[in-house]
C-alpha cells in the first residue's frame, strides 16, 4: 500500500437507492456519496434527503470542499441547493466549489442563482476534463449514454484511483476508460430495457471482469435489483470474476486502505 494512503481516505454511502420509485418511497436512501480524500471532503450526486443522511451519519456539511454532480437528474441533484447552503454556511463562509455538466446550468438550472456568489468557484464539467482540488485530482473522461449530459468520474488521491461509473447504457468503452483500483458502479436494472439507459447486473459484471480492480462496489439500485438481493448477486460476481464485489448499504463506509484487505464498515 502506498504510504500516502491513510485510513481517513474513505467513501460513505449516503444512499444506495436509484431511479424514481426508489427515491419517491425512500425504500433505500438517495443521498449520494461523501468522499474524504487527502484531507478534502467531496459530496458526489446529492440526491433527495442528502442533508438528512449527512447529519444522521454525523458528518459535518460545513467541512465540505466541493459538491460534484455527474448529471442533473433529480435522484442525483435534488439536495444540491441545501448542501451548497450548508457547505458555505449560508454564504457567510465564502468557501467551496461546485462542479456540474453544462446543461445543469441551462434553462432549468440545478443551482439557485443567488448561491453562485457564496462559492469560491463554479466549474462546468466536460468530456476529457481534468480538475484539481488542492491535492485531489479528478477527471471526466467520457460522456455517458444517458438522456441528459452525464459524466463518470475518476478520482486520484494518495496513489490510488477511484472510478465512479454513474448512470449510462452499456457500451464497450466503459471498461476501457474506467481503469482504476476501485470501481463504484450504479446498477439500476436486472434486465436490459430498450428505452432505459441504465446498467444491469450483467453489465456491471462484464465491466468488473474486464477492469479487474482491487474491489468493486455496487450501488444506486432500482427496485428490481433490490428485490433480487444485490448482496447475493455481488457474492456470485466475486466467485465468477475473482474480484471482491460488495453491494453497498446505506451508511456503509469503505476505506481505500481496505483495498489491501477485506474490511468494510457496515451501517
Amino acid at each position: 500500500m502506498s504510504e500516502s494512503v491513510t485510513t481517513d481516505d474513505s467513501i460513505t454511502f449516503l444512499g444506495t437507492g436509484g431511479a424514481r420509485f426508489m427515491v419517491a418511497h425512500q425504500v433505500l436512501a438517495s443521498g449520494g456519496l461523501w468522499l474524504s480524500l487527502a484531507g478534502k471532503n467531496i459530496l458526489l450526486d446529492p440526491g433527495p434527503g442528502c442533508i438528512v443522511q449527512v447529519n444522521k451519519r454525523e458528518l459535518k456539511p460545513e467541512t465540505l470542499d466541493a459538491v460534484v454532480l455527474s448529471h442533473r437528474h433529480l435522484d442525483h441533484s435534488g439536495d444540491t441547493n441545501v448542501m451548497i447552503e450548508a457547505m458555505t454556511g449560508g454564504g457567510f463562509r465564502g468557501h467551496g466549489e461546485f462542479f456540474a455538466p453544462a446543461d445543469a446550468f441551462g434553462p432549468e438550472p440545478v443551482m439557485f442563482s443567488y448561491l453562485r456568489k457564496f462559492l469560491s468557484k463554479v466549474t462546468t464539467l466536460e468530456e476529457g476534463g481534468k480538475y484539481d482540488l488542492d491535492g485531489v485530482s479528478f477527471e471526466t473522461p467520457l460522456r455517458h449514454r444517458h438522456p441528459v449530459e452525464t459524466y463518470g468520474i475518476i478520482f486520484r488521491s494518495g496513489g490510488r484511483s477511484l472510478a465512479y461509473i454513474t448512470d449510462t447504457r452499456y457500451f464497450d468503452r466503459l471498461a476501457e476508460v474506467y481503469q482504476a483500483d476501485l470501481l463504484i458502479i450504479n446498477v439500476v436494472l436486472t434486465e436490459p430495457r430498450p428505452t432505459v439507459d441504465h446498467l444491469t447486473l450483467d453489465d456491471a459484471e462484464k465491466i468488473i471482469a474486464t477492469v479487474r480492480p482491487g474491489a468493486a462496489l455496487l450501488t444506486h439500485f432500482g427496485m428490481n435489483v433490490w428485490r433480487a438481493h444485490p448482496w447475493e448477486a455481488a457474492e456470485k460476481m466475486t466467485l465468477r470474476t475473482g474480484v471482491r464485489v460488495i453491494a453497498a448499504r446505506d451508511g456503509m463506509v469503505f476505506r481505500l486502505a481496505d483495498l489491501d484487505g477485506n474490511v468494510s464498515k457496515p451501517e
